[in-house]
């Protein structure tokens, strides 16, 4: 079976639980969004901004018990989540934050758009990712899940480049 990048990623949210996703679509994410339409067990939730997706997330996983999603894509659609991730962190709430961005090839080009999202969070997540392997991708999420509801839950950030969404596996 040939599966996307996409695919993947709605696989393994569906498999983590998850019912329910807060985000905001912008270009290298439309791909996700794409494959979205065929998981009527995931809910999305458009927002008016990321921020408000980041916060959403926090307080669907405060009055839930379960790990809340948050989804931008890249450059400043990924840097609007930083306040709802510190909250998270700082109060211990668990949250998956996934974000798109660049081409796996244009990272660290200051192409259109990218910024170094890993690097900005570093400081406010448990721990934070860049898939440039579609392969990784089941892994990755799996563990970004056990850490953000493990020990002293918190966020952890998935960022995902657009050709990893788009490929084949």
């Amino acid at each position: 079976m040939n599966r996307s990048g996409a695919k993947i990623v709605m696989e393994a949210l569906v498999r983590e639980g998850v019912d329910t996703i807060f985000g905001y679509p912008g270009g290298v994410v439309l791909p996700l969004y794409d494959e979205m339409l065929n998981w009527q067990q995931v809910r999305h939730v458009l927002v008016r901004h990321e921020q408000c997706a980041a916060h959403m997330a926090d307080g669907y996983a405060r009055a839930t018990g379960k790990v809340g999603v948050c989804l931008a894509t890249s450059g400043p659609g990924a840097t609007n989540l930083v306040t709802g991730i510190a909250t998270a962190i700082m109060d211990g709430i668990p949250m998956v934050a996934i974000t798109g961005n660049v081409n796996s090839w244009a990272i660290g080009k200051d192409a259109f758009q990218e910024t170094d999202i890993q690097g900005i969070t570093i400081p406010i997540t448990k721990h934070d990712y860049l898939v440039t392997d579609i392969n990784e991708l089941p892994y990755v999420l799996a563990e970004a899940f056990y850490l953000a509801n493990s020990g002293r839950k918190g966020p952890v950030l998935v960022d995902i480049p657009k050709d990893v969404f788009i490929a084949k596996t």
